[in-house]
């Protein structure tokens, strides 16, 4: 098992760079995607997890393909795309986007207040830094989406290889989120996970918010070949 934390520590000092007071951070691509009734994406590098079903393959996860951009170009890319396809949300995709606080804020600072910007994260590092989430406070254009790596500490651990414990963290960054008002939402993966365990999960839900339990989102699996020699390799089944 490894600890998201310190590999969080290690895989940052890979995709991401100071120059001149910018934090540059690296991506491999910038698209129109169907998801949210159409968004803007930039699919960046480096993953503070290792789950199972994740879509991005390995060479993105650890952050070793890509090309570093600084924050102004990132905020101009997606909302040129935004602009192009008359989309309303732009969003940084395909691996963690809060790793490298520093580039996330300064994106942020450059997106127009008419777009709805959606952080999509695993809340690793949310959860463990109140500051962080304090200082994305200011933006009210911003919707994050908490992705729950299972429901409970062991389905966690089973389908990340990180330590139980680590699953707490996700819950904090929703708890933080709320304490700090601003609008969030959970989403978990229903594929590979127990029955009973949602009602578990449901329940933790309801008690940093009932919202939160009404508005929990069910992912689907994509069952892209790398995944499923993945979920093969783990003697993974699929509920």
């Amino acid at each position: 098992m490894y600890d998201p934390l310190r590999l969080s520590e290690s895989i940052e000092k890979i995709i991401s760079k100071e120059v001149n007071g910018k934090v540059y951070r690296k991506y491999y691509r910038f698209r129109p995607a169907r998801f949210y009734g159409g968004i803007a994406s930039a699919d960046c590098v480096g993953c503070n997890l290792r789950c199972l079903y994740c879509w991005s393959n390995d060479l993105a996860r650890e952050g070793k393909i890509g090309k570093f951009y600084p924050p102004e170009e990132v905020s101009e890319g997606l909302t040129n795309i935004a602009r192009k396809f008359n989309f309303r949300q732009l969003r940084i995709t395909g691996n963690e986007p809060t790793l490298s606080k520093r580039h996330l804020i300064q994106v942020l600072e450059d997106i127009p207040s008419d777009f709805t910007f959606i952080l999509e994260t695993n809340g690793i590092l949310l959860g463990n830094d109140e500051d962080y989430v304090k200082e994305l406070k200011k933006f009210s254009n911003l919707h994050v989406r908490v992705s729950l790596k299972g429901c409970t500490e062991e389905e966690f651990s089973r389908l990340t290889g990180a330590t139980p414990e680590s699953f707490q963290l996700q819950l904090k960054a929703l708890d933080f989120c709320v304490a700090h008002d601003i609008s969030c939402h959970p989403a978990v993966l229903v594929d590979l996970v127990k029955e009973k365990n949602l009602e578990i999960l449901r329940k933790r839900l309801k008690e940093i918010d009932e919202r939160l339990a009404e508005d929990l989102e069910f992912e689907n699996l994509i069952p892209y070949p790398h995944v499923v020699e993945r979920l093969k390799q783990a003697s993974f089944r699929i509920i």
